[in-house]
């Protein structure tokens, strides 16, 4: 069965790290995927949106609109902005944080995102929010933040794959002094859902 996840955030909050990981998982467990990524102004605070594909048999790297199982949103603006992705019954996994956009602060406009989650809570049937500012305390790195949603995604139950085989994926692709802190993020994250 093929499965598609639509990751988008801003730039710097990996992103990018997070989609490859799930690749990397899929490609482990055997299925075929394609994923591409838009980055555009990512490295200042700009959109970042990425695609990935998996499953028997998959042509394209894009995800059509209305198609995307889950959508792993890392900031609530992010989310509305591509909700277009997600299916009808698709799960939305948003992070509550505001990230108050390059725009905003240039015309030093007010933004927390408030008006975006109830967009959210109107707009989406599966919605999975997540406190990952918490979670990221909690294990003591800002940096973490992919891993605690994708950690989510992953108790969500809506991707082929499982906490051991992201753990796995981890233990390959992170940095040797970064895997424990990242594991343990991704644990904390499946655990605000379960």
């Amino acid at each position: 069965m093929n499965k598609s996840c639509l990751l988008c955030g801003v730039g710097g909050q990996g992103t990018v790290l997070a989609s490859k990981l799930i690749a990397y998982a899929a490609l482990d467990k055997g299925m075929f995927v394609r994923t591409t990524e838009t980055i555009g102004m990512a490295q200042r605070g700009g959109s970042v949106v990425s695609h990935v594909r998996m499953g028997e048999e998959i042509h394209s790297p894009l995800i059509p609109k209305g198609q995307a199982d889950v959508m792993i949103a890392f900031e609530p603006a992010e989310a509305v902005r591509n909700i277009s992705y997600l299916k009808k019954d698709g799960v939305a996994v948003v992070n509550r944080k505001a990230v108050k956009p390059v725009t905003a602060t240039l015309s030093n406009t007010e933004y927390s995102g408030q008006e975006m989650m109830e967009y959210l809570k109107k707009h989406v049937k599966n919605l999975v929010l997540v406190d990952g500012e918490a979670i990221c305390k909690e294990v003591g790195s800002a940096k973490v933040l992919n891993m605690a949603l994708l950690g989510a995604a992953l108790g969500s139950n809506v991707l082929d794959l499982s906490l051991q085989d992201m753990e796995h994926e981890i233990e390959i692709h992170v940095k040797k002094q970064f895997v424990e802190m990242n594991k343990k993020a991704l644990a904390r994250g499946a655990a605000a859902v379960l």
